[in-house]
Order: structure tokens, then C-alpha cells, then sequence
């Protein structure tokens, strides 16, 4: 799916406004002029600048196009059904991991993605079980990150 630049201009903008908004909260250090509220600044105020240039060129360029011009994978069922999985699964993590935990609900994600890849069905559930527990232990041990347990945590390690 191709959006019109000015589309793409106008939420970046939309998102530096918001930064340059919040930054203002930032606490001031006393005698010094750079406080922690200079570099997302400077970011927001690039990321404005360049927005300003994609919504001009998207305005120059509304003539020769629409606003929104879908892709060629959104005629492919198969494409598009990949596409909702996607979703789907992003959406069963988000509202599940704190209830259910990362580790099952890690394995269901990989599983059901394994399944629409057409893993070999005897392979899905080791590796995808086998996958999670190593990104469990990467974040949970490696990098000291807390993954939620959900309803295994009476058995945590």
C-alpha cells in the first residue's frame, strides 16, 4: 500500500509536535544549558523540517495519483491472510502475555505463524516451544528484561 507523501508528512509532523510538546515537561538542570529535553529538541525539530518537505512534495505530487493507492499483495488472499495472521497474533500478544505469560502465548504466536508458513506439523511445536524458551531466557537472564510469567508464575525460575 503506497500512501501519498503528504499522508506520511502530516503524521510525522503530527509526531513531532507531540514530542516538542512533551519535551517541555523536562526538568531544567541548573547552570546548564543543555538539558536532557536538547537532543529529542533537535530530533523533533529535524523530523518537522523533513515532514514539511514530504507533505510539499506530496501536494505537488496529488495530481499525478491518489491519496492512498493499495498493493498489489492485497489482491492475493494469500498475501492479505498473512497479512490479518499478523495482526491477529500481534493483537492476541498485546491483550493475553500479562494473563496467560510470554511463554505460552510466545508459543502460540510461533506456532500459528509456523502453521500459515506450513512448517512440517511435527516440527511446529518443538521449535516454536523450543524458540520461545531461548528469547525467554535471552531477555529474562542475558539482558535482565522481565517477561510476564501470566499463570505459570507458581512455577518460575
Amino acid at each position: 500500500m503506497k500512501f501519498n507523501d503528504a499522508i506520511s508528512g502530516s503524521a510525522l509532523l503530527a509526531l513531532a509536535i507531540a514530542i516538542l510538546v512533551n519535551i517541555q515537561s523536562f526538568p531544567r538542570i541548573p547552570g546548564q544549558s543543555i538539558g536532557p529535553s536538547a537532543f529529542p529538541g533537535l530530533l523533533a525539530a529535524l523530523l518537522a523540517v523533513c515532514a514539511v518537505i514530504l507533505i510539499f512534495n506530496g501536494l505537488r505530487d496529488r495530481a499525478a495519483g491518489a491519496w492512498i493507492t493499495p498493493g498489489a499483495w492485497l489482491r492475493s488472499s494469500r498475501h492479505a491472510s498473512n497479512f490479518l495472521l499478523t495482526v491477529g497474533v500481534l493483537l492476541f500478544y498485546i491483550f493475553l502475555s500479562n494473563k496467560l505469560g510470554f511463554v505460552i502465548c510466545g508459543t502460540v504466536v510461533l506456532a500459528a505463524l509456523f502453521w500459515k508458513l506450513r512448517v512440517r506439523a511435527v516440527l511446529i511445536l518443538p521449535i516454536a516451544l523450543g524458540a520461545t524458551l531461548v528469547i525467554h531466557l535471552i531477555f529474562y537472564k542475558g539482558l535482565r528484561v522481565p517477561l510476564p510469567w501470566g499463570v505459570l508464575l507458581p512455577i518460575a525460575w
